[in-house]
Parts: C-alpha cells; sequence; structure tokens
C-alpha cells in the first residue's frame, strides 16, 4: 500500500527542486541559442572546417548517451580547470566549484548540437531569394537575417524548440549523478530515509509531467502569436 501522507509531503519536496530544474534549462538554452545558430548558418553556408566540425559535433552528440556525456564532462572540466589554475597561479580550488555550473556547461554542450539541426532545418525554410531580395534594397547581412530570415526561421523552428526544451528539463532529472539539488535528487533523498521510492517516483513523475505540460502549452501559445504574425505580414 502506498504511504499517503509520505506521497503527499514529497511531492512537495520535489516541487521544491523546480526552480534548479527551470534556472538549469534556462541557462543552457541562453549558452546553447547562439553556439547553435552559428554552427546551423556554417552548415548552411559549408563553410570549410568549420561545416566538417559541427557535423562530428552534432553525430558525437546524437551517437553517445546524455549520462554518459555527463560523467565525461564533469569529469573532464575539473582537470582542465585544474591545469589552468595551476598555469596562471591561481589559488581556487576547483572541487568546490558548484555542481549547477558543471550541469549549465554540460547541458548547453549538449543542447547546442541538438539546435544546431533545429536551426538548419528552420533558416532552409527561407526562400534564398529573399536574402538577395535585402541585399538590392540595401540591407547588409546581419540587417536581413534580424529583419527578414530570423522571423520567418522561428516560426518553423518554434515546434523542434519546444521539444528540445522539453526535453532539456527532462534530462534535467539526470543532474543527480553530479549532486544536483533538482527535482529527482530531492524526492529520492526523502525517500531514503523509509525506502518509500514508489511514492518519491510517482511524485517526481507527476511534477515533470505538470512542468511538461505547462511549458508545451507556453510554446503553443507562442506559436500562434507568431503564427498570427507571419499571415500579417503575407
Amino acid at each position: 500500500m502506498l504511504d499517503m501522507e509520505f506521497l503527499v509531503d514529497t511531492f512537495f519536496v520535489a516541487l521544491s527542486g523546480v526552480p534548479v530544474a527551470l534556472l538549469v534549462t534556462v541557462v543552457s538554452l541562453l549558452i546553447a541559442l547562439p553556439i547553435g545558430f552559428l554552427f546551423a548558418l556554417t552548415r548552411i553556408n559549408k563553410i570549410p572546417v568549420l561545416n566538417q566540425l559541427a557535423k562530428i559535433y552534432v553525430s558525437f552528440v546524437r551517437g553517445t548517451p546524455v549520462i554518459i556525456q555527463i560523467f565525461v564532462l564533469y569529469s573532464f572540466i575539473p582537470i582542465v580547470l585544474n591545469m589552468t589554475f595551476e598555469k596562471y597561479d591561481i589559488n581556487y580550488e576547483v572541487y568546490k566549484i558548484h555542481p549547477i555550473w558543471y550541469a549549465f556547461v554540460i547541458f548547453a554542450f549538449n543542447k547546442s548540437a541538438v539546435l544546431i539541426e533545429v536551426f538548419r532545418s528552420a533558416l532552409s525554410t527561407v526562400e534564398k531569394g529573399q536574402l538577395e531580395a535585402a541585399y538590392s534594397v540595401g540591407l547588409t547581412t546581419a540587417q536581413a537575417y534580424r529583419r527578414i530570415i530570423i522571423p520567418q526561421a522561428l516560426v518553423s523552428a518554434l515546434p523542434n524548440l519546444a521539444t528540445t526544451t522539453v526535453n532539456l528539463i527532462k534530462a534535467t532529472s539526470l543532474g543527480y549523478a553530479i549532486s544536483l539539488q533538482e527535482i529527482t535528487l530531492k524526492a529520492k533523498v526523502a525517500a531514503n530515509f523509509g525506502y518509500n521510492y514508489l511514492e518519491a517516483y510517482i511524485d517526481i513523475f507527476m511534477v515533470y509531467l505538470i512542468l511538461c505540460i505547462a511549458v508545451e502549452q507556453l510554446f503553443k501559445y507562442l506559436e500562434k502569436r507568431l503564427s498570427r504574425y507571419k499571415m500579417a505580414s503575407v
């Protein structure tokens, strides 16, 4: 039988991990969005070397589990930092860095690769003639992308951006592997005292479900708004 009192109490314990999960999601996306967009441009324009590097990067991330990427980067980053600090005589204990900083880097690394393909696909939907038309009226490349290309590509990219964001929120549950105090770790720690793991897992399930549905609805609202903008501009 389920311990209903524990189930209810732990739901709020798990809920207290939501700010950390959302913070990791937002910061990781803010880092990954420009990286993904710039590498997408290198792929669209087939820039030598960078295009090949982007392909290898995407293949590497796609071909390895997220949990392995977490373990590798969580072990690799402190070594690199330690060597750098020693080289420049910086007196700072690397292993005192809060796990959330590692989470920002690790999830940004993972989602940048995903966003390269999202943006590449979205930019491909915009006709090349529109860029040439922008040049003909005197716009620079940056102005053409900001005023014409990106708004149109964003409409196409939004469904995939929603999927990427939801997947990232769910992936933050792996933050327990680096002792990140997010939803899963908080609920599991609460369950350790009385071995109420089933109740804890149900709470984790419910919190992530509510969170992901809320984010999906937010993106659907944004999609409707942008679709109206697109129809009005036609």
